[in-house]
Protein backbone atom coordinates (compact mmCIF):
# COMPACT_ATOMS: atom_id res chain seq x y z
CA UNK A 1 0.00 0.00 0.00
CA UNK A 2 0.88 3.63 -0.92
CA UNK A 3 -0.17 6.65 0.49
CA UNK A 4 0.00 10.36 -0.94
CA UNK A 5 -0.75 13.61 0.61
CA UNK A 6 -2.34 16.70 -1.65
CA UNK A 7 -3.92 19.86 -2.04
CA UNK A 8 -7.23 19.70 -3.50
CA UNK A 9 -8.87 22.02 -6.10
CA UNK A 10 -9.92 24.59 -3.24
CA UNK A 11 -6.33 24.17 -1.86
CA UNK A 12 -7.24 22.00 0.82
CA UNK A 13 -4.48 19.16 2.38
CA UNK A 14 -6.26 15.40 1.66
CA UNK A 15 -4.54 12.22 1.79
CA UNK A 16 -5.29 9.40 -0.44
CA UNK A 17 -4.27 5.49 -0.99
CA UNK A 18 -2.21 5.25 -4.47
CA UNK A 19 -2.28 1.68 -3.78
CA UNK A 20 -4.55 -0.55 -2.09
CA UNK A 21 -3.81 -4.31 -1.43
CA UNK A 22 -7.37 -5.38 -1.89
CA UNK A 23 -7.60 -3.27 -4.89
CA UNK A 24 -4.09 -1.74 -7.05
CA UNK A 25 -6.29 -0.67 -9.95
CA UNK A 26 -8.26 1.43 -8.00
CA UNK A 27 -6.81 4.77 -8.53
CA UNK A 28 -6.76 7.36 -6.26
CA UNK A 29 -8.61 6.81 -2.66
CA UNK A 30 -9.31 10.02 -0.33
CA UNK A 31 -9.52 9.31 3.13
CA UNK A 32 -12.54 11.05 4.77
CA UNK A 33 -11.84 13.64 7.13
CA UNK A 34 -8.07 12.93 6.62
CA UNK A 35 -5.60 15.77 6.01
CA UNK A 36 -1.96 14.57 7.06
CA UNK A 37 -0.34 11.28 7.20
CA UNK A 38 1.13 12.33 10.39
CA UNK A 39 -2.10 12.20 11.97
CA UNK A 40 -2.75 9.35 10.79
CA UNK A 41 0.20 7.62 12.29
CA UNK A 42 -0.61 9.06 15.40
CA UNK A 43 -4.06 7.92 15.28
CA UNK A 44 -2.61 4.14 14.47
CA UNK A 45 0.03 4.71 17.09
CA UNK A 46 -2.81 5.79 20.06
CA UNK A 47 -4.76 2.67 19.23
CA UNK A 48 -1.91 0.14 18.96
CA UNK A 49 -2.80 -0.78 15.38
CA UNK A 50 -0.70 -1.01 12.57
CA UNK A 51 -1.16 1.92 9.89
CA UNK A 52 -2.22 -0.31 6.99
CA UNK A 53 -4.95 -1.74 9.11
CA UNK A 54 -6.34 2.04 10.02
CA UNK A 55 -6.21 3.02 6.15
CA UNK A 56 -7.90 -0.03 4.93
CA UNK A 57 -10.77 0.55 8.05
CA UNK A 58 -11.37 4.10 6.93
CA UNK A 59 -11.42 2.74 2.89
CA UNK A 60 -14.63 2.21 2.97
CA UNK A 61 -16.09 5.50 2.63
CA UNK A 62 -13.21 6.65 0.63
CA UNK A 63 -13.54 8.76 -2.80
CA UNK A 64 -12.14 7.55 -5.99
CA UNK A 65 -10.41 10.12 -7.50
CA UNK A 66 -10.27 11.12 -11.67
CA UNK A 67 -7.27 13.09 -11.12
CA UNK A 68 -3.86 11.35 -11.70
CA UNK A 69 -0.54 11.98 -10.19
CA UNK A 70 1.21 13.31 -12.80
CA UNK A 71 -2.06 15.89 -13.10
CA UNK A 72 -1.23 17.26 -9.39
CA UNK A 73 2.58 16.90 -10.07
CA UNK A 74 1.66 19.43 -12.71
CA UNK A 75 -0.54 21.51 -11.18
CA UNK A 76 2.03 22.03 -7.87
CA UNK A 77 -0.62 20.35 -5.65
CA UNK A 78 1.15 17.16 -4.48
CA UNK A 79 3.12 17.36 -0.90
CA UNK A 80 6.16 15.13 0.64
CA UNK A 81 4.82 11.96 1.86
CA UNK A 82 4.59 12.85 5.54
CA UNK A 83 5.44 16.28 7.39
CA UNK A 84 4.78 17.74 10.74
CA UNK A 85 2.48 20.52 11.15
CA UNK A 86 5.97 22.65 12.38
CA UNK A 87 8.47 21.67 9.74
CA UNK A 88 11.29 22.64 12.45
CA UNK A 89 10.62 19.23 14.00
CA UNK A 90 11.21 17.34 11.30
CA UNK A 91 14.85 16.06 11.30
CA UNK A 92 16.39 15.78 7.91
CA UNK A 93 19.46 13.03 8.59
CA UNK A 94 21.28 10.31 6.71
CA UNK A 95 24.22 7.96 6.07
CA UNK A 96 26.11 7.16 3.38
CA UNK A 97 28.70 4.39 3.02
CA UNK A 98 26.35 1.97 3.01
CA UNK A 99 25.96 0.17 -0.39
CA UNK A 100 28.38 -1.88 -2.10
CA UNK A 101 30.19 0.77 -4.74
CA UNK A 102 29.93 3.35 -2.46
CA UNK A 103 33.44 3.07 -0.99
CA UNK A 104 34.31 3.33 -4.65
CA UNK A 105 32.43 6.39 -5.46
CA UNK A 106 33.75 7.99 -2.71
CA UNK A 107 37.06 6.86 -2.33
CA UNK A 108 37.74 8.17 -5.85
CA UNK A 109 36.86 11.81 -4.16
CA UNK A 110 38.84 11.34 -1.36
CA UNK A 111 42.19 9.91 -2.54
CA UNK A 112 45.38 9.87 0.18
CA UNK A 113 48.90 11.01 -1.33
CA UNK A 114 50.08 6.84 -0.34
CA UNK A 115 47.89 5.14 -1.74
CA UNK A 116 49.03 1.85 0.35
CA UNK A 117 47.04 3.76 3.23
CA UNK A 118 43.35 3.13 2.84
CA UNK A 119 41.14 6.16 3.09
CA UNK A 120 39.02 7.03 5.62
CA UNK A 121 36.00 6.31 3.07
CA UNK A 122 37.16 2.81 2.65
CA UNK A 123 37.78 2.19 6.35
CA UNK A 124 34.50 3.26 7.29
CA UNK A 125 32.67 1.09 3.90
CA UNK A 126 34.94 -2.02 5.46
CA UNK A 127 34.08 -1.68 9.05
CA UNK A 128 30.56 -1.72 7.95
CA UNK A 129 30.87 -5.03 5.69
CA UNK A 130 32.59 -6.52 8.93
CA UNK A 131 29.70 -5.45 11.26
CA UNK A 132 27.07 -4.10 9.72
CA UNK A 133 24.58 -6.36 9.57
CA UNK A 134 24.73 -8.13 13.15
CA UNK A 135 22.44 -10.86 14.73
CA UNK A 136 18.83 -9.78 15.62
CA UNK A 137 18.43 -8.06 18.87
CA UNK A 138 22.51 -6.85 19.06
CA UNK A 139 24.27 -3.81 18.10
CA UNK A 140 26.63 -3.88 14.93
CA UNK A 141 29.16 -0.99 13.90
CA UNK A 142 27.87 2.24 13.95
CA UNK A 143 28.00 3.87 9.86
CA UNK A 144 28.64 7.07 8.89
CA UNK A 145 25.85 9.90 9.75
CA UNK A 146 24.84 13.42 8.58
CA UNK A 147 22.86 15.78 9.58
CA UNK A 148 21.22 17.34 6.45
CA UNK A 149 18.63 20.02 7.93
CA UNK A 150 14.50 20.18 8.60
CA UNK A 151 11.16 19.59 7.03
CA UNK A 152 11.88 23.26 5.80
CA UNK A 153 14.43 21.90 3.00
CA UNK A 154 12.14 19.22 2.00
CA UNK A 155 10.27 19.25 -1.55
CA UNK A 156 8.52 16.81 -3.54
CA UNK A 157 7.98 15.63 -6.91
CA UNK A 158 6.98 18.66 -9.86
CA UNK A 159 8.94 21.20 -7.18
CA UNK A 160 12.51 22.80 -7.40
CA UNK A 161 15.51 21.99 -5.90
CA UNK A 162 17.30 25.24 -5.18
CA UNK A 163 21.35 25.44 -4.67
CA UNK A 164 21.92 28.11 -2.75
CA UNK A 165 24.27 31.11 -4.26
CA UNK A 166 27.47 29.83 -2.60
CA UNK A 167 27.17 26.36 -3.85
CA UNK A 168 29.63 24.64 -6.32
CA UNK A 169 27.58 22.30 -7.16
CA UNK A 170 24.04 21.06 -7.59
CA UNK A 171 24.36 17.22 -7.60
CA UNK A 172 21.54 14.27 -7.27
CA UNK A 173 21.65 11.10 -4.66
CA UNK A 174 18.93 8.54 -5.75
CA UNK A 175 18.31 7.22 -2.46
CA UNK A 176 15.59 5.70 -0.08
CA UNK A 177 14.60 7.24 2.50
CA UNK A 178 12.99 6.02 6.07
CA UNK A 179 10.34 8.14 7.24
CA UNK A 180 9.45 8.34 10.96
CA UNK A 181 7.55 9.60 14.02
CA UNK A 182 8.34 9.26 17.60
CA UNK A 183 4.98 8.06 19.73
CA UNK A 184 4.30 10.22 23.45
CA UNK A 185 6.39 7.13 25.24
CA UNK A 186 9.41 8.60 22.80
CA UNK A 187 9.30 5.35 20.63
CA UNK A 188 10.10 5.38 17.15
CA UNK A 189 7.79 4.18 14.67
CA UNK A 190 8.35 4.01 11.09
CA UNK A 191 5.87 5.17 9.30
CA UNK A 192 6.86 3.88 5.63
CA UNK A 193 9.79 4.64 2.78
CA UNK A 194 10.04 6.70 -0.26
CA UNK A 195 12.06 7.19 -2.70
CA UNK A 196 14.55 10.26 -2.25
CA UNK A 197 17.15 12.29 -3.63
CA UNK A 198 19.50 13.51 -1.02
CA UNK A 199 20.67 16.66 -2.98
CA UNK A 200 24.13 17.32 -2.31
CA UNK A 201 27.03 19.55 -3.02
CA UNK A 202 29.99 16.88 -4.54
CA UNK A 203 32.39 19.28 -5.31
CA UNK A 204 32.86 21.03 -1.72
CA UNK A 205 32.97 17.91 -0.33
CA UNK A 206 35.86 17.34 -2.83
CA UNK A 207 38.13 20.10 -2.20
CA UNK A 208 38.62 18.26 2.04
CA UNK A 209 36.81 16.13 3.97
CA UNK A 210 35.82 17.94 6.51
CA UNK A 211 33.69 20.04 4.85
CA UNK A 212 31.18 16.98 4.12
CA UNK A 213 28.95 18.44 6.57
CA UNK A 214 28.83 21.58 4.73
CA UNK A 215 28.22 19.72 1.57
CA UNK A 216 25.60 17.93 3.06
CA UNK A 217 23.30 20.96 4.25
CA UNK A 218 20.56 20.74 1.33
CA UNK A 219 17.33 21.02 0.15
CA UNK A 220 16.59 17.35 -0.96
CA UNK A 221 13.59 16.17 -2.64
CA UNK A 222 11.14 13.11 -1.29
CA UNK A 223 9.06 11.17 -3.96
CA UNK A 224 5.27 11.52 -3.06
CA UNK A 225 3.95 7.83 -2.29
CA UNK A 226 4.82 6.77 0.85
CA UNK A 227 5.58 2.79 1.41
CA UNK A 228 3.47 1.02 4.05
CA UNK A 229 5.83 -2.23 5.40
CA UNK A 230 9.10 -3.49 5.29
CA UNK A 231 11.46 -3.30 2.47
CA UNK A 232 12.67 -6.31 0.24
CA UNK A 233 15.48 -7.51 -0.17
CA UNK A 234 16.38 -5.03 -3.25
CA UNK A 235 15.03 -2.19 -4.86
CA UNK A 236 15.92 -1.63 -8.17
CA UNK A 237 15.44 1.95 -9.86
CA UNK A 238 16.22 4.12 -12.55
CA UNK A 239 18.12 7.56 -11.66
CA UNK A 240 18.48 10.56 -14.95
CA UNK A 241 19.05 13.66 -15.92
CA UNK A 242 17.22 15.93 -18.27
CA UNK A 243 18.60 18.73 -20.22
CA UNK A 244 16.33 20.61 -22.33
CA UNK A 245 13.88 17.77 -22.47
CA UNK A 246 16.62 15.44 -23.62
CA UNK A 247 18.13 12.68 -21.36
CA UNK A 248 21.76 14.06 -20.49
CA UNK A 249 23.00 11.15 -17.87
CA UNK A 250 21.45 7.95 -17.02
CA UNK A 251 21.97 4.80 -14.49
CA UNK A 252 20.29 2.27 -13.05
CA UNK A 253 20.55 1.91 -9.17
CA UNK A 254 20.05 -0.48 -6.50
CA UNK A 255 19.37 -0.54 -2.53
CA UNK A 256 17.72 -2.89 0.03
CA UNK A 257 19.83 -4.82 2.52
CA UNK A 258 20.95 -7.50 -0.45
CA UNK A 259 22.99 -4.79 -1.58
CA UNK A 260 24.14 -2.48 1.64
CA UNK A 261 26.90 -3.29 4.01
CA UNK A 262 24.38 -2.57 6.84
CA UNK A 263 20.94 -3.55 7.52
CA UNK A 264 17.97 -1.51 7.86
CA UNK A 265 17.68 -2.06 11.67
CA UNK A 266 21.62 -1.31 12.43
CA UNK A 267 20.95 2.47 10.76
CA UNK A 268 18.26 2.90 12.96
CA UNK A 269 19.46 2.08 15.87
CA UNK A 270 22.76 4.14 15.45
CA UNK A 271 20.52 7.28 14.54
CA UNK A 272 17.86 7.08 17.45
CA UNK A 273 20.72 6.02 20.18
CA UNK A 274 20.17 9.50 21.03
CA UNK A 275 17.76 10.71 23.44
CA UNK A 276 17.65 14.07 21.36
CA UNK A 277 16.21 11.71 18.25
CA UNK A 278 13.56 10.47 20.23
CA UNK A 279 11.66 13.26 21.12
CA UNK A 280 7.82 12.59 21.36
CA UNK A 281 6.04 13.91 18.15
CA UNK A 282 8.94 14.68 16.09
CA UNK A 283 9.47 13.22 12.10
CA UNK A 284 12.21 11.97 10.94
CA UNK A 285 13.45 11.31 7.80
CA UNK A 286 16.75 9.56 6.97
CA UNK A 287 18.35 8.85 4.00
CA UNK A 288 20.18 5.13 3.45
CA UNK A 289 22.62 6.16 0.84
CA UNK A 290 23.47 5.32 -2.44
CA UNK A 291 26.25 4.48 -5.03
CA UNK A 292 25.03 5.90 -8.01
CA UNK A 293 26.22 9.54 -8.37
CA UNK A 294 26.60 11.78 -11.99
CA UNK A 295 29.04 13.52 -10.93
CA UNK A 296 31.00 10.29 -10.51
CA UNK A 297 30.63 10.36 -14.15
CA UNK A 298 31.58 13.76 -14.72
CA UNK A 299 28.30 15.12 -14.86
CA UNK A 300 28.22 19.03 -14.55
CA UNK A 301 24.97 19.53 -13.36
CA UNK A 302 23.32 23.34 -14.45
CA UNK A 303 20.19 25.64 -13.39
CA UNK A 304 17.28 24.12 -15.54
CA UNK A 305 18.44 20.60 -15.69
CA UNK A 306 15.81 18.15 -14.34
CA UNK A 307 16.28 15.25 -12.28
CA UNK A 308 14.63 12.12 -12.70
CA UNK A 309 14.12 9.39 -9.79
CA UNK A 310 12.00 6.51 -10.43
CA UNK A 311 11.14 2.76 -8.92
CA UNK A 312 8.29 0.55 -9.80
CA UNK A 313 8.04 -0.38 -6.48
CA UNK A 314 7.58 3.48 -5.45
CA UNK A 315 5.15 4.35 -8.05
CA UNK A 316 5.44 7.92 -8.98
CA UNK A 317 8.97 9.14 -9.86
CA UNK A 318 10.55 11.96 -8.51
CA UNK A 319 11.14 14.88 -10.59
CA UNK A 320 12.49 17.90 -9.09
CA UNK A 321 13.92 20.97 -11.57
CA UNK A 322 17.45 22.25 -10.61
CA UNK A 323 17.71 26.11 -9.64
CA UNK A 324 20.07 28.25 -8.20
CA UNK A 325 19.78 30.86 -6.30
CA UNK A 326 21.12 34.60 -6.27
CA UNK A 327 25.06 35.31 -4.73
CA UNK A 328 24.59 35.50 -1.00
CA UNK A 329 25.40 38.09 0.80
CA UNK A 330 27.32 38.33 3.99
CA UNK A 331 25.43 37.39 6.80
CA UNK A 332 25.85 40.14 9.49
CA UNK A 333 25.17 39.05 13.28
CA UNK A 334 23.67 42.28 14.89
CA UNK A 335 24.67 43.17 18.41
CA UNK A 336 21.74 42.97 21.43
Amino acid sequence: MRLIQFLDADGQRRVAVSSSVNSPDAGLQVLPGMLRVYDLACEAISVQTSLQALVEANLVEAEVMTEMLSELESAGRLLPPLDHPDPAHCFVTGTGLTHVGSADTRDSMHQQTDEAELTDSMKMFRWGLAGGKPELGTIGMQPEWFYKGNGYGVVTSGQALTSPGFAKDGGEEPELAGLYIVSPEGTPYRVGFALGNEFSDHVTEQENYLYLAHSKLRACGLGPELRLGDLPERVEGVSKILRDGTTLWEKPFSSGEEVMSHSIANLEHHHFKYDLFRQPGDVHIHFFGTSTLSSADGIITQAGDVFEISAPLFGHPLRNRLEQADDDELVEVKLL
